[in-house]
């Protein structure tokens, strides 16, 4: 396990690191998640490992530090983020990144360029949401008002969660947890995907290929984004169908001569 202090404060974003060649591999977890529960089993698959990767976990969340008084945006996790991996030396890493990891990498990536080479978008939220009370994810968190969702929010959300999130969402501090998905919902300005759009680093999206085409898929492509649609899985594509999420990844950091465009089916 490492570790580096991100903010004014003294706090500590922690991950672990496995050893190996540049460039370096960053891999980030989605909203009330950690990086070694949902990566660890692809990171180190024989197409993926032998790279020098770090399995982050942002503030808030997982084995870092939870402090009550950061304010959890897209930008600060994505500052915070930046720091921890200039302090590691990082330069040019290729992000995989889940869900609201994937918001923040495509913010990192925008903020801090030489910090990104390529990014991997594991099903990432791209556009703002519309909070919606009684719903699961990022929509139901939000719905609360802070003090409402640590006073007794909190527990209903847990109820609705699932076992297996709920498992890393009850490591994650609760300031941090309503604030990151309020602020996920809400977005950037200009948008992910505005942003995502205008990037020049080799870009690749993942998604459930049982959700259908991916809405504004036509404009990803003609700005040079690969979407990928992977079978037989959920939102938890690394989770769900491990080989599928492999053989996409490693075709899109190592993709062949000439590659573009949408594919279906890893």
């Amino acid at each position: 396990m490492r570790s580096a202090t991100v903010t004014p404060g003294g706090d500590r974003m922690r991950w672990v690191e496995l050893p190996g060649a540049e460039p370096c591999r960053v891999y980030v977890h989605g909203l009330g998640a950690a990086s070694l529960p949902y990566f660890t089993e692809v990171a180190v698959h024989p197409r993926l490992a032998g790279h020098r990767s770090l399995l982050v976990d942002l503030l808030g969340h997982g084995i870092s530090d939870r402090p009550t008084d950061f304010d959890y945006t897209l930008e600060a996790h994505a500052d915070a983020l930046a720091a921890a991996l200039e302090s590691a030396g990082v330069a040019g890493a290729e992000l995989i990144a889940h869900s609201m990891g994937g918001s923040v990498a495509i913010v990192l990536a925008a903020r801090h360029p030489r910090l990104v080479s390529r990014l991997v978008l594991v099903d990432a939220n791209l556009d703002p949401l519309t909070p919606a009370p009684g719903t699961g994810g990022s929509r139901g968190i939000a719905a609360y008002s802070e003090e409402e969702f640590r006073s007794g929010g909190w527990e209903e959300v847990g109820e609705r969660a699932g076992a297996h999130w709920w498992s890393t969402m009850r490591l994650a501090g609760r300031e941090a947890l309503h604030r990151s998905a309020t602020h996920l919902v809400r977005g950037t300005s200009p948008t992910m995907r505005e942003l995502l759009l205008e990037l020049t680093v080799p870009r690749t999206y993942l998604l459930p290929e049982a959700d259908g085409p991916l809405p504004g898929a036509e404009a990803l492509v003609r700005a040079g984004v690969q979407v990928v649609a992977v079978p037989d899985c959920g939102h938890n594509i690394m989770l769900d169908n491990p080989a599928g999420f492999v053989r996409a990844t490693a075709a899109a950091l190592t993709p062949p001569s000439g590659a573009d465009g949408r594919r279906t089916g890893p």
